[in-house]
């Protein structure tokens, strides 16, 4: 397994890349109402990339995902109804780097269920980056994912974070659950997504498709994350808007 440290001057590309991401995303929630097409959603991600001269991952700016979608696929012509959940994955690559983070959303009002299970994730997602200290270890950051999803009894599904960097995907892998004291010491430069996938059903299975993964039970999904580095002060959120 080969682990890269990035610099400053690293870590500040990265964080501009990363501030387009959560621009992009920012301006799909804003948009995301009953009625809207997933496409219109990815015409305007792709918009708000293009603007700030960021290119698309394989083609996509943006995955979709609807009600019982683990994973979607690109948006396409669909119109989620009042009360759907979706959740908005956005992976962009500005100047060589690359930057991911993810946001889940009930369209409407949505049922108290659903509220928590989103609510949820982004409880998830502030545990793992707050355990996301220099000399601690991977593990710690699953675990503490991993231990506001089985409190509140939902399914972890095997697919979770990556490292980022000068390729989309690296090592090492972020799993939403593990072992506290496990896993590759947290180093100074480390750049990591990090992305709580909690289902509602509470069963860890899922339905892999072609393009899209299920939960395989009918049951929701939620979707949160953000790219982060660990640093000598502690995580550093690089997916989030510049002021």
């Amino acid at each position: 397994m080969v682990i890269e440290l990035r610099d400053r001057g690293e870590l500040d590309a990265l964080d501009r890349a990363g501030s387009v991401v959560a621009e992009v995303l920012a301006a799909v929630r804003e948009h995301a109402v009953p009625g809207v097409c997933l496409a219109e959603l990815d015409e305007i991600a792709r918009s708000v990339a293009a603007g700030a001269g960021a290119r698309p991952v394989d083609g996509r700016v943006i995955s979709t995902s609807v009600n019982d979608e683990i994973t979607g696929g690109p948006a396409d012509s669909r119109v989620p109804a009042k009360g759907d959940s979706l959740s908005v994955a956005a992976m962009l690559q500005l100047d060589g780097w690359f930057a991911r983070a993810a946001t889940s959303l009930t369209l409407g009002a949505g049922s108290v269920e659903d509220e928590s299970l989103i609510e949820a994730t982004r409880q998830a997602l502030a545990d793992g980056i707050a355990a996301a200290r220099p000399g601690a270890r991977l593990g710690d950051v699953c675990r503490a994912i991993g231990l506001v999803g089985r409190s509140a009894g939902y399914g972890i599904p095997p697919i979770g974070g990556r490292g980022l960097g000068r390729q989309a995907r690296q090592e090492p892998s972020v799993p939403n659950d593990g072992h506290p004291g496990r896993g590759i010491p947290l180093r100074p430069g480390l750049v990591l997504s990090i992305e709580p996938i909690f289902t509602a059903g509470g069963h860890d299975h899922l339905d892999p498709g072609p393009e899209v993964v299920r939960t395989g039970d009918e049951s929701r999904a939620a979707h949160t994350g953000h790219t982060i580095a660990i640093t000598h002060h502690g995580p550093r959120v690089l997916t989030r808007p510049q002021s």
